[in-house]
């Protein structure tokens, strides 16, 4: 994509950009509500309006451009786009401290999700700065990540043994830990895998899973959160953000807060509990159709457990391979708002 530069100068109100500004977005899944309820609104009208006119915004988003996932961020701090935004965990593999983002299990509510994010967000800026030389905008949630199967299961200890697609690094050292195989798949290809048996069960949002389908290629939902909510930053890179006024750079900032990352995390608040109905029939479905997948309750048995593996096995272990400087980071943050601490 033909990165935009900024030519035009205008006479502004003391709220808009100093210069006219266009700027170049991808953004996440195209398929999923963050992106259409959220996000291509923000940036096509949102910011716009509020710039005067002043900004405007060239959007697409990542699948429609087939970007390979891992190469998002790091195309984003080469320039070749201005603003991107998707999953953190898709860049793991060029930041593994990031992966201490979106620790499964922690947060059961929303406003947990969030108090995480925000304790992680210094952090967070810190890598994406040092790593994609990008400066982080907003940090918004998909819903809960829980677990469908094409498979009958009754409880977490079925997993054992299954071949499981995870929403991320950490959640697949975790399902690993619990006797399952984790399996690399795309979350577009997840369908194909489900219904071919190359995957028994896989891991994603309940609501992104309704909405792409996953319940016409599924029977059982075992909603535990064992993906965590899966962050989606939105970045811009730092040369193009250093580039902007000051009344520019405060302008996007305020209204990204106002216009999108609020939103979407309020909305991610009874998320679960409407994806569930929606999935299974178990309750009034407020997006649609209700499915009849089969509900798996979540023991407190079951919690206690995957959480013990977390704490005692998986966050170690990413501790070891993060570095020491950024598991006290974590625990001087995260760790102090969940009252969880990497020994």
């Amino acid at each position: 994509m033909k990165k935009i530069i900024s030519v035009l100068a205008a006479t502004t109100a003391l709220t808009a950009p100093a210069f006219a500004e266009s700027l170049s977005v991808v953004g996440s899944w195209s398929s999923l509500p963050l992106h259409n309820q959220y996000e291509a609104p923000f940036w096509s009208t949102t910011l716009p309006e509020a710039s005067g006119g002043e900004i405007t915004v060239e959007l697409t988003t990542h699948n429609q451009m087939s970007l390979g996932l891992g190469d998002i961020y790091p195309l984003l701090g080469q320039g070749v786009y201005d603003v991107a935004m998707t999953v953190a965990d898709y860049a793991v593999a060029d930041a593994p401290e990031l992966e201490g983002l979106d620790v499964p299990l922690l947060a059961l509510t929303a406003d947990d999700a969030r108090a995480m994010v925000d304790a992680a967000r210094p952090m967070v800026a810190d890598i994406y700065r040092d790593r994609f030389n990008s400066h982080v905008l907003a940090i918004a949630p998909y819903p809960p990540q829980v677990v469908f199967c094409n498979h009958e299961i009754t409880n977490l200890a079925d997993l054992e043994g299954l071949k499981v697609r995870a929403s991320g690094r950490m959640t697949a050292k975790l399902l690993e830990a619990l006797g399952a195989e984790g399996v690399n798949v795309s979350f577009s290809e997840v369908p194909g895998a489900l219904q071919n048996g190359v995957v028994d069960c896989a891991v994603t949002g309940a609501g992104s899973g309704y909405s792409a389908g996953w319940w016409e290629v599924s029977t059982h939902l075992l909603p535990i959160p064992l993906g965590g909510w899966d962050s989606v930053v939105t970045a811009i890179n730092l040369d193009k953000w250093n580039s902007l006024d000051a009344g520019t750079q405060a302008l996007i900032t305020s209204e990204i807060a106002s216009g999108f990352e609020d939103p979407a995390w309020a909305s991610a608040q009874d998320a679960l509990v409407n994806d569930i109905a929606c999935l299974t029939g178990n309750g009034e479905c407020p997006s649609g159709e209700a499915r009849s997948m089969t509900l798996v309750e979540v023991s407190d048995a079951d919690f206690a457990r995957a959480r013990d593996i977390l704490t005692g096995e998986v966050l170690p272990e990413w501790a070891e391979r993060a570095g020491g400087e950024w598991a006290q980071r974590w625990n001087d943050s995260v760790g102090q708002v969940v009252g969880v601490t990497i020994e």
